[in-house]
């Protein structure tokens, strides 16, 4: 699980980082809600832990960015004297708060609870149809796709097969699987049709087709989207 971290005080974000660290999440760190919003457009983040007072773009302001786009948890970090600030945080889409200064362990205790809640919920993929893995970006509103900030060009039929892996990632379709949810029949040709439009969308988003990053061949079983 990815969590990232965003505190002007670096003491602070590093001592969070090595509690989430020997609990096993994959931690990132931000110093202004600048840099936590850059983090976003790169990483795969499953939850938010931010201060409300930073230099740049405060905890508020990221909040507000972040629910126009992702349903992730979000945890505040608050000083006892920004009551209000908390309030309005937890208003705009915050999930929870700690004040400053905190219980280490009431910190994980929390981040454990939002995590189980927001895994129950299935909510691994953001409610507005925008799936993201990596730098891999799938937008189903305006049906655009993007690799390194890079639009790609797609068909028909290999968008529907990027997005049905994407907002799935990690799980695996067999090749009649693929075939039946994008043309909604069964055929003796599905493996050579699946085959090839998997290989035209590597070439379109993968650096190097025949290393790929994202769209991973699963052998005797089928095609899956990784989870980066």
């Amino acid at each position: 699980m990815n969590i990232l971290v965003c505190d002007d005080e670096k003491d602070i974000v590093d001592a969070i980082e090595i509690y989430l660290r020997n609990e096993g999440y994959t931690v990132y760190k931000a110093y202004n809600g600048a840099e936590a919003l850059s983090v976003f457009e790169e990483k795969e983040i499953q939850l938010l832990i931010i201060d409300i007072m930073m230099p740049v773009m405060d905890g508020i302001r990221v909040t507000t960015k972040i629910r126009e786009k992702y349903n992730i948890p979000i945890l505040m970090l608050s000083a006892k004297s920004e009551d209000t600030d908390k309030i309005i945080g937890l208003n705009l889409g915050a999930d929870d708060y700690v004040t400053k200064p905190f219980n280490p362990l009431e910190l994980l205790a929390r981040v454990k609870s939002l995590l189980r809640r927001y895994l129950a919920l299935g909510s691994f993929v953001p409610q507005t149809g925008i799936f993201k893995t990596g730098s891999l970006i799938i937008d189903d509103n305006s049906k655009e796709v993007k690799v390194d900030g890079e639009p790609v060009k797609l068909t028909p039929a290999e968008y529907k097969i990027l997005k049905l892996l994407g907002e799935n990632a990690g799980k695996v379709f067999s090749i009649d699987q693929i075939y039946e949810h994008i043309w909604n029949e069964q055929s003796f040709s599905a493996e050579n049709t699946v085959a090839v439009h998997i290989r035209r969308i590597r070439e379109k988003i993968e650096i190097n087709p025949k290393e790929p990053k994202y769209l991973r061949v699963v052998w005797g079983i089928g095609y899956k989207i990784e989870k980066i």
